[in-house]
């Protein structure tokens, strides 16, 4: 019994010459003909599929940025907020420091009765001047922190009021762009189907090279007929007459000479 020879793929390379893509796509259990409907069948679905998502237009990319802009302004009023709370906290530590130098100020003033050269006299005084300017530097402290809130919670509204002008945007535009997409969901998720049962039958060489001229195409036309029985319909240029007789014979995968689309016969329409 004659062994039966394991047919060895060569890995996909996105820059291989449609030569060899032709050559792949003659060599397989689908005939030729069968995988050119199949092909103009998927272009199908993803033109329609394109329609659809046009009808959304720049409502998801808004909707995004906004969310993102939504985002931003949230963790800046944040930290508005955590620099306001640091900020009262520095002020209840300088009125703690008032209320310890009235203290001492009081202890070494209560002294002063009771002292006995000038000395000592001298020293207490000191200490009271001493505990006096750092009370001056506390309650300075304390009027310098109350106007960098003040200004902080101005900078909080500000932000917040973006904040709240931006949510309603963007509940506007997701109730717009949800109203699109409801009424358009049914039709996108049964072309969805038919264009992944139409992927699910071409190998995954030609399914490359398809995606890749889709994606080249400012159309994101891959796969054309014959438009008006000689020209390229991606193009709208000439078609070689040898080239026409390939196209109408099925026999064959034919590359567009000129913008690198598929050609097929315009029968498939």
């Amino acid at each position: 019994m004659a062994k039966k020879t394991k047919k060895f793929e060569t890995p996909i390379d996105q820059r291989e010459t449609f030569v060899s893509i032709q050559k792949n796509f003659a060599d397989s259990d689908m005939t030729v003909v069968e995988k050119l409907k199949t092909l103009y069948a998927l272009q199908q679905a993803d033109t329609e599929i394109d329609k659809i998502l046009q009808l959304r237009g720049e409502l998801p990319m808004e909707v995004e940025q906004l969310e993102t802009e939504i985002a931003d302004l949230n963790a800046k009023a944040a930290r508005l907020s955590d620099m306001i709370e640091e900020m009262n906290k520095f002020i209840a530590e300088n009125k703690i420091n008032i209320t310890e130098c009235d203290a001492q100020i009081e202890k070494y003033q209560s002294q002063l009765d009771n002292i006995s050269n000038s000395r000592e006299y001298d020293s207490l005084n000191k200490e009271i001047e001493n505990q006096g300017l750092l009370r001056q530097i506390a309650e300075k402290h304390i009027g310098e922190a109350k106007e960098r809130i003040f200004d902080k919670k101005n900078d909080l509204e500000i932000v917040k009021e973006k904040i709240a002008v931006r949510n309603d945007d963007l509940a506007a535009k997701k109730v717009e762009l949800d109203t699109i997409v409801e009424s358009t969901a049914k039709e996108e998720a049964r072309l969805r189907a038919n264009r992944d049962e139409c992927a699910a039958k071409i190998d995954a060489r030609t399914m490359s090279a398809y995606e890749r001229i889709r994606e080249s195409c400012h159309n994101h036309l891959a796969v054309v007929s014959v438009f008006n029985g000689d020209s390229c319909g991606g193009c709208f240029n000439t078609i070689a007459p040898q080239r026409l007789i390939d196209i109408a014979s099925n026999r064959k995968m034919i590359i567009c000479e000129h913008c690198g689309r598929i050609l097929v016969n315009p029968d498939f329409e």
